[in-house]
């Protein structure tokens, strides 16, 4: 199901302070791990020590727990059943009724929530919940700080050692945004919600050790200043893009030499837009982050195998990894756009539409992505043939239902999916198991699925999106077949890393 892939790249044009550096912020990212692990499931020792079987046990740790996140979270050991939507974040019997009449504070994103002596719900900051693993984790990022030449990152991990002791990220948020020269980078910290299938409020440890391609990344710098420009031309009403994309948003390409905890978990992310904030995005955007070697080692080990049994052999031409690397780039431009309160007064986006807030984002950024590529060939501002971009994003569609619907973006593909088919841009051919790309009618299904998606994040629209997630957000009986056949021959579902200090020989 996972295939294994080693993380390196050329470090021989660092110095020797920040290759000592980059030892520290590997031992920092293993303290994330070791949070993740109490986040998502508790005493990662206890379950380990239960299992004998080697593979069951290397499974269990791809996962962060007994449960198989490409399976819907089913369990794979038995003893245990469903996990808990609430993961470790909350009380067993949290509901999200419950939690919507509690005190705000057991809302706020870097809590845990306990039960006191009388029973009532807690929430007790990340920093005190997991003292000890803050302390030294923040600790640790100050010694990486003396190590620095770069002065903004130098100050971004001074900032982010802040945040950590007190639960405030915004100022260490700002400083990522100012790093703009630094050869080294490192994410790390509670960021992403998608642990969280109650409500999305609750953000999990994690940490990425990159090292900036400024080649690439050169290559990648126009598309950062055109924002404005992009979110201008969305195929939507004024209202619905009202909101100004901070102008300091970059774009760049890096190999990532270390994941842990949140992204490392099960289906393994290629690219990363960051900071959540919204605050910090409408004042200075986001940045985005190209993780390029995995991403080739997505393509090249998934994606190719994947079409040449999917893809109607005539498009399999089509299947670039300029395309895919482009596709994925966009899908993490078009998070920047758009906007991030609704339009008629019920707040932020993602607090309107609850636990399906993360899934409709994930669609969004998809297809807007997609419609933005449409709009850049036109205007000259991007090279290549959109029979490519299409075909390798339909591909890309394939290779990402497959994680399954307790992903994020597994549920926001499942929906496009059955739009597309809907509208007929793409066809499957019945004899073969193939599917093809109609050219003449995708571009009008992906300016009006962005279309629908805008309106329904702006409207929070809650009872909308979830009619749409309950009537089309199911796999039909043909594609659950297809991607039967992709196991049967025996092609990943995704990538698990060999990576450390040994590995990169330090």
């Amino acid at each position: 199901m996972y295939t294994q892939v080693t993380l390196q790249t050329d470090l021989s044009h660092l110095s020797d302070n920040q290759r000592k550096m980059i030892g520290i912020l590997i031992e920092i990212s293993e303290i994330m791990d070791r949070l993740f692990w109490r986040q998502s499931y508790g005493d990662q020792a206890a379950l380990m020590a239960k299992i004998d079987d080697p593979a069951t046990k290397l499974f269990a740790k791809i996962n962060y727990g007994p449960w198989d996140r490409l399976e819907n979270n089913t369990s794979f050991i038995k003893g245990y059943g469903k996990k808990a939507d609430g993961a470790e974040f909350y009380p067993k019997d949290m509901t999200k009724e419950a939690l919507e009449a509690a005190d705000p504070a057991v809302r706020d994103q870097y809590t845990m929530v306990i039960r006191d002596e009388n029973g009532k719900l807690k929430a007790v900051p990340y920093h005190e919940y997991f003292k000890e693993d803050i302390a030294l984790a923040a600790k640790k990022l100050e010694e990486a700080a003396a190590l620095a030449e770069d002065a903004g990152f130098k100050n971004y991990l001074i900032q982010r050692a802040k945040a950590l002791r007190t639960s405030k990220y915004f100022e260490s948020d700002m400083a990522w945004m100012d790093m703009k020269t630094n050869a080294v980078d490192f994410v790390v910290g509670p960021i992403e919600h998608y642990e969280d299938k109650i409500a999305n409020y609750k953000t999990a440890f994690e940490a990425y050790v990159l090292i900036k391609d400024t080649a690439w990344s050169k290559r990648l710098e126009k598309y950062a200043a055109m924002l404005p420009e992009l979110q201008a031309g969305l195929p939507v009403e004024a209202a619905y893009k009202k909101e100004t994309p901070g102008t300091d948003s970059d774009l760049n390409a890096y190999d990532v030499i270390y994941y842990a905890g949140d992204c490392n978990a099960g289906s393994k992310t290629i690219a990363i837009n960051l900071p959540n904030d919204e605050k910090v995005q409408l004042a200075k955007g986001t940045r985005r982050l190209q993780l390029k070697n995995a991403m080739r080692a997505k393509f090249d080990k998934i994606l190719v195998p994947l079409s040449d049994i999917l893809i109607d052999e005539a498009q399999r031409k089509h299947i670039t990894f300029d395309a895919f690397f482009a596709n994925t780039m966009f899908h993490e431009v078009a998070h920047g756009l758009g906007i991030k309160n609704t339009i008629n007064g019920k707040g932020l986006v993602k607090k309107a539409l609850k636990e399906k807030s993360s899934p409709i984002e994930e669609g969004k950024a998809d297809i807007l992505g997609l419609y933005m590529i449409g709009e850049l060939l036109k205007k000259g501002a991007l090279e290549g043939d959109i029979k490519d971009f299409y075909v390798t994003f339909v591909a890309g569609i394939f290779r990402s239902v497959r994680f399954g619907a307790a992903s994020a973006h597994g549920q926001a593909n499942m929906l496009r999916f059955q739009a597309f088919v809907d509208s007929g841009a793409i066809v499957r051919d019945g004899e073969k198991g193939t599917w093809r790309v109609d050219f003449d009618k995708m571009p009008e299904t992906v300016q009006a699925l962005s279309a629908k998606i805008l309106k329904l994040q702006g409207d929070g629209d809650y009872a909308a999106v979830h009619t749409w997630f309950k009537e089309k957000g199911a796999m039909p009986k043909s594609l659950q077949d297809d991607l039967k056949r992709l196991a049967d021959a025996g092609i990943p579902r995704d990538i698990y890393f060999k990576q450390g200090r040994e590995v990169l020989g330090l």
